[in-house]
């Protein structure tokens, strides 16, 4: 039974709210479910933090590898709560704006997290040229094509690019690199890119049908428990 419940639920609500977006008189009941949605989430935020604090506290105590980082881990999360519960230097009362200029939680964001992803996405860069080193090495018929369609699109967004072939006449001018840029972009990239946004909407499609009809049960946990 304790099975059969969860999937009754979900074949329920799963069920109402397609019917919500095809029936006109059922579409408030789409936005009401998400008013239900967002008071989960306030319950898993709350799964979430103490599981984070659980994890952490176990890795400490046992003397894991890295257990340093998890001190760090946890002071900033214990900071952050608090002066966002609190509101620790926010120039306005309690009612007012986490997120005001002056509090400890924006002041935080702004000089700790924001200089941390900029740091972050600058090491990424790095990955991201080796990547492309190794997959832009023309061992075959794709790879020499993504080659030389990445040379051309870098090429046409450079002054060197544009200056290259601008002998061109205006009547060939789809032959001017940084035209031709354009339509590598505009044409076969963005072919490719609908067509991996519709195979992923099959795929939710597919997922959703799965979760609503019970074939898909990976969400209740171990089938012994």
């Amino acid at each position: 039974m304790k099975r059969q419940i969860p999937l009754f639920i979900t074949f329920f609500v799963g069920t109402l709210l397609i019917l919500s977006v095809f029936i006109p008189p059922m579409e408030t009941l789409g936005e009401d479910f998400t008013l239900f949605f967002d008071i989960i989430a306030v319950f898993a935020f709350f799964l979430g933090g103490g599981n984070l604090v659980r994890v952490h506290v176990t890795k400490l105590m046992k003397r894991k590898p890295d257990w340093g980082f998890s001190i760090v881990t946890l002071v900033g999360f214990a900071f952050i709560l608090a002066a966002g519960l609190f509101k620790i230097g926010n120039p306005g009362d309690i009612a007012s704006s986490v997120t005001a200029e002056g509090s400890w939680f924006q002041e935080s964001f702004n000089y700790i997290l924001n200089p941390l992803q900029s740091t972050m996405y600058a090491l990424l860069a790095f990955f991201v040229a080796s990547a492309s080193y190794r997959a832009f090495r023309a061992k075959n018929r794709e790879a020499t094509i993504l080659l030389v369609a990445a040379f051309i699109i870098l090429l046409g967004r450079t002054p060197f690019g544009m200056a290259l072939t601008a002998w061109i006449p205006e009547s060939f001018s789809i032959f001017q690199i940084p035209n031709l840029a354009i339509w590598i972009m505009n044409s076969p990239n963005l072919a490719g890119q609908r067509a991996i946004m519709i195979g992923i909407g099959l795929g939710v499609v597919s997922m959703s049908l799965r979760l609503i009809l019970g074939i898909e049960r990976t969400y209740l946990g171990d089938d012994r428990a």
